[in-house]
């Protein structure tokens, strides 16, 4: 009921539905219990707060990470590999377990600067490799748990050095031991160029992760025609396991670099098989035609994937930052396109990850930031630092910077 005390009371405000001013929000029990219009009065609350005209959003969703190879929480460590991805893997494997920071640390510093961001959900891959087993996993894990309070975390089991090449079954049976100790997803990479043998890894990884009841996300960084071979063997596993809606190609490369004719014919088999796409705007590589996909059908969602870690010096794990980065790429300029390009940085990405209740609405979590913006095209445009940032009704961060807990 309105009438009963709330916890929290949220006022001078705007919502971005272009509804009427004045409104306020009412937050109990880590919910929305209702959005009070100007002309209703609000009850007794625990807790009331002033938002100085601030936009108020519902909670980022960071499609595409890597927790376990961040930076954050070290000294400056000048980039080492060379510009290739062998050579980033390899130095992975010497850097990696020798920083003075372990991973759980590394990760939660991560975690908190996307919070203070506005991110409320987090898929993020984790090195699963002969080198070091699931140590990286385990790493990721405790980080997840460590800020249960703040932030969901989707953990991918990924097999960053390939699959058939990294031992075939010795390696199928690691990815399935990741998914019991705790792996959400089970993933894969490149089955041409990196294994060179795309019917063996998709079977064994489509396998693991049918035999186990989860999803996949797989790299895919395959350019042109190979890259294609690659996208529609994985739709017709997608079709064959009926995994439709659990299924993402991350980057797909290879859809920006093709025919108009070849992308359609690759967004229809992508919808008619549920297989999604998760994109973070590579500069330095074709960028897949997102709009032509989501015309198509395809679910289309967004992540930072690096941030100050083994494989890039840049990022700071804004998702809005990101957006726009996103936008710039596409040349996304009118405000009903940015509308589409929030919702793959927030609602089509929750829909992705499968996190229910998602927005701002009476009965949902209380789960939102506000952003000194006049509106979503705004937001994007300037990204400028959050106000506040609440999880359930907890507010976790303000100015851009996290609160002690």
């Amino acid at each position: 009921m309105t009438d009963q005390p709330c916890d929290l009371l949220l006022h001078n405000l705007q919502l971005a539905d272009n509804g009427p001013p004045g409104r306020r929000i009412l937050v109990r029990d880590g919910r929305i219990a209702d959005i009070l219009s100007a002309d209703r009065s609000a009850p007794p609350a625990a807790s009331v707060m002033d938002l100085g005209g601030d936009l108020v959003l519902p909670g980022l969703v960071d499609g595409h990470m890597h927790l376990d190879k961040t930076l954050f929480g070290l000294p400056w460590i000048p980039h080492a590999a060379e510009p290739v991805r062998r050579s980033r893997i390899e130095n992975d494997q010497r850097l990696l377990p020798s920083l003075p920071l372990g991973t759980a640390a590394r990760a939660g510093e991560l975690l908190r600067r996307c919070v203070a961001n506005g991110t409320a959900h987090v898929r993020t891959h984790a090195d699963v490799v002969p080198a070091y087993g699931l140590s990286a996993l385990e790493g990721v894990l405790e980080a997840r748990d460590a800020h249960a309070h703040a932030v969901t975390v989707q953990v991918v089991a990924f097999p960053q050095a390939g699959v058939m090449q990294m031992g075939g079954p010795r390696m199928l049976d690691l990815l399935n031991a990741a998914v019991l100790a705790g792996a959400d997803l089970v993933g894969g990479i490149d089955p041409c160029e990196v294994d060179r043998d795309p019917k063996g890894q998709l079977d064994g990884i489509f396998g693991v992760a049918e035999r186990r009841g989860v999803g996949l996300d797989i790299h895919l960084h395959e350019p042109g025609d190979m890259g294609l071979f690659s996208l529609q063997e994985i739709c017709a596993r997608t079709r064959a396991h009926g995994m439709a809606g659990k299924v993402t190609v991350s980057h797909g490369f290879c859809l920006g670099g093709v025919s108009e004719s070849k992308q359609r014919r690759a967004a229809g088999a992508m919808a008619e098989a549920g297989v999604s796409l998760a994109t973070h705007g590579a500069g330095g590589a074709t960028l897949p035609p997102l709009m032509l996909l989501r015309r198509a059908g395809v679910r289309v969602f967004c992540g930072n994937d690096d941030v100050r870690d083994t494989w890039s010096p840049y990022g700071n794990a804004d998702m809005l930052e990101r957006a726009c980065v996103i936008g710039w790429r596409e040349d996304v300029r009118h405000d009903p396109l940015l509308l589409e390009l929030f919702a793959m940085a927030s609602s089509d990405g929750a829909a992705a990850l499968g996190i229910e209740e998602y927005g701002i609405a009476p009965g949902h979590p209380a789960t939102f930031f506000s952003v000194p913006a006049e509106n979503i095209p705004d937001a994007i445009g300037r990204h400028p630092p959050r106000g506040w940032v609440f999880h359930t009704g907890r507010p976790l961060a303000s100015g851009g910077r996290w609160l002690e807990q």
